[in-house]
């Protein structure tokens, strides 16, 4: 008994995830590792051996067999306790380990569980915030209104009058998830060294597992996670995080604001508030994307009970526990990758996949290539704002369990993060499609951002072979603005720099050219019309009488659809564009335009005159 309160004692005691501690812990009292290793390997193994012994007879090639086996792995997952369940929620995002049926059943894993007794909370409280419950709380409801596998949440009221939701940690439980965790890893160890067809590093996905299981244990961590995501949202006026009381918190108990709310996959509740339930969706996906690609800090668990539509229309987020973060240069990457994908180009894609970690620097790209073309070109030809995001997903698990692909864990998140989303929103609206929501904000920010690989991105998407595509550029500005946080004078200024900076010569020649011609075409009208006009003995009929019709203003044509475009976007008024044709008008650049548009013009008109004085046929 002493030797098993010895290790429960030296597990409690770990701040953070250290596998050679934890290790050294289990080596020393190894009574309660054998116990544990008796409750889980022996499921595991008799599992694992009814797999491989209906894999050997055949039994596995039937869809229906193979979804029940992966059902019942689901179930043992749930049943052997909370590090499994984390471990299961882990290998639901990684395509490059789980096979797709598998991967299915595994999304479908739940953490709810029973909730613990009242007077372990209260025991709990006590201990570390250092004052009984009734001290601290006005009134505390004993009975926990919700339950998951790392603690469960009580309704309160403080002293203040403050409405407050308590969570308190199971007891136990960082002793039980650093022994599952032991075990899990030395499995992943095993597995590793001696199934040869696995190539992903599991023992490192169980260690990035367990840096966010004791993240999440850590409820100051939780605590100081919400204040930062706040500070980082607290002038987007649609968007409610609770306040936290961090008196009343520590590492095993969070007392924060209590909300109320509801889950936006009650769809009457939240037409019941007044609210479209679609503006929450839009409001979500906006915030989503922001986290990750303009403050790299996103909220990684999304899933329903997380996000509740609020009385005023805002959305709050809840439960600050699993938060992760992507770099600068992932951001940037991403971005980038998506004009690669919607440009198809899946030559320059699969670099993108090196570049962002999912394949080795040394992997043979050639075969990848065409099995990207196959997987995204028939949903891109729908478009980008109709592509199935779920089918691209399931195509792709294929395609990453087929090649050597590795999953970086911040990634799995935010798929992970996506496709929770994605299945929030089509509860609201079945024909909802994440990717559709999401490129209006990924153009605005090809159109905004200042950073030199998104600029030559935006160069990328906007011109092919060279020449300008003015149907990309009608469709990014079309979609950037269907975003109501465009910042006119921030994009108009990235336009005018772009347009006069090295990289948009070939844009200015576009222009100049363009505007040349159809001046030269006016003049050619101009003439005709006079031509048409005088007495038979003066007028030529040299001039060809509908050329100069049939190509008037033609050449214009794009360029008037993106002047309608800019004249609808939210902000632009008078006082804008007179602001911004000032700036123009400073730049050599626009000087230097002029007089090319002067000159080629000249040089047009005069030798059409030569032209018509020679007879020639206009």
């Amino acid at each position: 008994m002493k030797e098993e309160l010895g290790d429960f004692i030296e597990a409690a005691g770990l701040q953070s995830y250290d596998p050679n501690e934890i290790s050294n812990i289990y080596k020393k009292h190894p009574k309660r590792l054998i116990k544990r290793l008796w409750q889980t390997l022996i499921p595991i193994a008799l599992f694992m051996l009814g797999v491989a012994w209906e894999k050997l007879i055949g039994l596995l090639k039937n869809e229906t067999r193979a979804r029940n086996r992966a059902i019942e792995f689901t179930n043992l997952l749930v049943d052997l306790g909370p590090a499994f369940i984390k471990a299961g929620q882990a290998l639901s995002t990684r395509p490059d380990v789980i096979p797709k049926l598998v991967l299915e059943e595994l999304a479908q894993l739940q953490d709810q569980l029973p909730g613990f007794e009242s007077d372990l909370a209260i025991a709990c409280i006590k201990e570390d915030l250092g004052q009984t419950y009734d001290k601290i709380y006005k009134s505390f409801e004993l009975t926990p209104i919700s339950a998951a596998s790392l603690g469960q949440v009580h309704r309160a009221i403080l002293n203040n009058g403050d409405n407050v939701a308590v969570k308190i940690q199971r007891p136990g439980l960082r002793e039980q998830i650093t022994l599952d965790l032991y075990i899990v890893r030395n499995i992943a160890i095993w597995l590793k060294k001696y199934i040869s067809f696995i190539r992903s590093d599991l023992v490192a996905l169980i260690d990035e597992l367990g840096i966010r299981v004791f993240e999440e244990m850590d409820y100051i961590n939780e605590a100081n996670n919400a204040e930062k995501f706040y500070n980082l949202h607290k002038h987007n006026k649609q968007i409610k995080v609770p306040s936290i009381y961090k008196e009343y918190t520590s590492k095993r108990v969070l007392t924060m604001e209590w909300i109320d709310g509801i889950k936006l996959t009650n769809i009457e509740g939240v037409k019941k508030l007044g609210i479209d339930p679609n503006e929450m969706i839009e409001i979500g996906v906006n915030c989503s994307l922001q986290q990750l690609l303009e403050h790299g800090y996103f909220h990684a668990d999304p899933h329903p009970g997380n996000i509740l539509a609020l009385a005023n229309g805002k959305l709050c987020y809840l439960d600050f526990g699993m938060m992760s973060e992507v770099t600068d240069k992932s951001r940037t990457g991403l971005i980038q990758a998506v004009v690669h994908l919607v440009n198809k180009r899946f030559d320059k894609l699969s670099k993108d996949f090196v570049e962002l970690g999912f394949l080795k620097e040394d992997v043979n790209l050639i075969p990848i290539v065409p099995e990207f073309e196959r997987v995204f070109k028939e949903a891109l030809n729908v478009g980008v704002s109709s592509m199935d995001f779920k089918s691209v997903t399931d195509d792709m698990s294929s395609l990453m369990y087929k090649f050597p692909f590795e999953l970086p864990p911040y990634y799995a998140l935010i798929i992970r993060s996506l496709i929770t989303l994605e299945g929030i929103a089509l509860s609201v609206d079945p024909n909802f499609k994440i990717l559709g929501a999401a490129y209006p904000y990924f153009a605005r920010r090809l159109m905004e951002d200042p950073d030199p690989k998104l600029r030559e991105s935006l160069k990328e998407m906007i011109f092919e072979n060279g020449i300008i595509n003015w149907n990309r550029l009608e469709n990014l500005l079309s979609n950037a603005s269907k975003q109501k946080e465009i910042d006119i004078d921030k994009l108009s200024d990235q336009v005018i720099e772009f347009l006069f900076s090295d990289n948009g010569g070939i844009l200015r020649e576009e222009i100049t050219e363009t505007v040349a011609e159809q001046f030269d075409l006016i003049n050619f009208y101009t003439i005709k019309s006079i031509n048409e006009k005088l007495p038979d003995r003066l007028r030529s009929n040299r001039i060809n009488e509908t050329s100069g019709e049939l190509k008037l203003f033609n050449g214009l044509e794009p360029i008037k659809k993106i002047i309608n475009i800019l004249i609808t976007l939210p902000g632009l008024d008078t006082n804008l564009v007179l602001k911004k044709l000032g700036r123009v008008f400073k730049e050599p650049k626009a000087r230097e335009m002029s007089f090319q548009i002067a000159k080629k013009f000249t040089n047009r008109s005069f030798a059409r005159i030569i032209k018509i004085a020679a007879g020639v046929d206009q």
